[in-house]
């Protein structure tokens, strides 16, 4: 069986990807996510406000 695709609401900034979604409590969370090659950089965030500030001040330290 598949697992279930629950992240929604995606959008962009630069390199990071936010999207919205349920952690395991069942509340809902925001995901900050850098796609850049080598980065790594994540985090889960309680509002969307604070992802996209993250999302912003975001600086890749792989050059």
């Amino acid at each position: 069986m598949p697992a279930r695709d629950s992240f929604h609401s995606v959008m962009r900034i630069g390199p990071v990807q936010i999207c919205t979604h349920h952690d395991r409590t069942g509340r809902t969370a925001h995901a900050a996510v850098c796609t850049a090659d080598r980065c790594g950089w994540s985090a889960d965030y309680s509002s969307r406000t604070a992802a996209q500030l993250a999302a912003r001040t975001h600086r890749c330290t792989v050059r």
